[in-house]
């Protein structure tokens, strides 16, 4: 039940991946709070709900959400793991999520952390899968090489792309420039078995230069938070100049916009994760869950470790 607008817009969202894409949901929280929010819905008896009594705020970042074992997350989890649920969906501080998701679910073998995935579309027409968009955010070059490898895995099985080109977010196309981390993580990736294009620049993003673009927790989700900025205000920019590109506008905002993708896979743990934007109304929730349900049935957390297991990226 996290998130800006929980408990009200995370409830609508369940019960509308409910009915309207026939996703079996398990909402967890706090029960007499949400079956009053389902019955003001007409939706009583329609969702399973599973009681929590805490909620993590959104202002904690990890250590403390773990030690909340009666917490909405730490519950959810726990019914993940023990196979009530086949995925679990939070809106919730990410931080929290990614602690709570380590500590009650674990990471897949060889797997050191785990990262974000977020599918970006590009000027190409295609998507750019960006990991890790804000899980682990001091990663070591050898996390970043296990990111790229896991990436480069989603596009293949996720977006289907058959030989993905994978790029390393630095300041500079030529091999060598960026900071430590990222020139020792440039040299691991030379040696691993991917289609390494090399390092890429900020602007490289949204062009379809490269299937998979690969950094650390902190700068990927900083791209991530400027990516959906950069396209609010350039929507909003063009649409005060009264150009009556309505039509135009309104299909590029939804290829962007968070109802369209749902939120990003949180990837290399054992079980399926989906994270979605804390600002998260009922149509992205909704979303999120037929994210985690196609993941889930096409038992892609599974297929990932199993890859991982040949190359662990060390």
């Amino acid at each position: 039940m996290g998130g800006d607008h929980g408990p009200a817009e995370i409830v609508r969202g369940a019960v509308a991946a409910w009915r309207e894409h026939g996703v079996p949901v398990v909402l967890v929280g706090q029960a007499g709070v949400v079956h009053a929010e389902l019955a003001r819905l007409g939706a009583a008896g329609e969702i399973d709900v599973a009681h929590a009594a805490d909620v993590v705020p959104m202002t904690e970042r990890g250590a403390g959400a773990v030690r909340m074992g009666s917490s909405s997350l730490a519950v959810g989890f726990d019914l993940v793991r023990e196979g009530a649920g086949a995925a679990f969906v939070s809106a919730g501080s990410t931080g929290a999520v990614v602690a709570c998701a380590v500590d009650r679910l674990g990471t897949a073998p060889a797997v050191l952390r785990p990262a974000l995935a977020v599918a970006l579309p590009t000027t190409a027409g295609g998507a750019t899968v960006l990991i890790d968009a804000g899980a682990t955010v001091d990663p070591t070059p050898e996390m970043i090489a296990q990111f790229a490898l896991l990436g480069a895995s989603y596009a293949q099985l996720v977006l289907g792309v058959a030989d993905p080109r994978v790029g390393l977010l630095s300041i500079g196309a030529e091999p060598g420039k960026g900071n430590r981390l990222t020139r020792r993580a440039e040299t691991l990736l030379r040696g691993l078995p991917l289609r390494f294009h090399g390092t890429v620049e900020g602007g490289d993003v949204l062009t379809g230069a490269v299937d998979v673009i690969v950094t650390d927790g902190f700068t990927g989700n900083i791209v991530l938070k400027n990516v959906e900025g950069t396209v609010r205000a350039t929507l909003a920019l063009v649409a005060a100049q009264d150009v009556g590109a309505t039509d135009c506008l309104g299909r590029v905002a939804r290829r962007y916009a968070p109802e369209t993708h749902g939120g990003a896979a949180l990837l290399g743990l054992t079980r399926t994760v989906v994270v979605a934007h804390g600002s998260s109304r009922a149509a992205t929730i909704a979303r999120a869950c037929v994210v985690a349900r196609d993941l889930a049935v096409g038992e892609i957390v599974a297929r990932l470790g199993d890859r991982l297991a040949i190359h662990p990226g060390r």
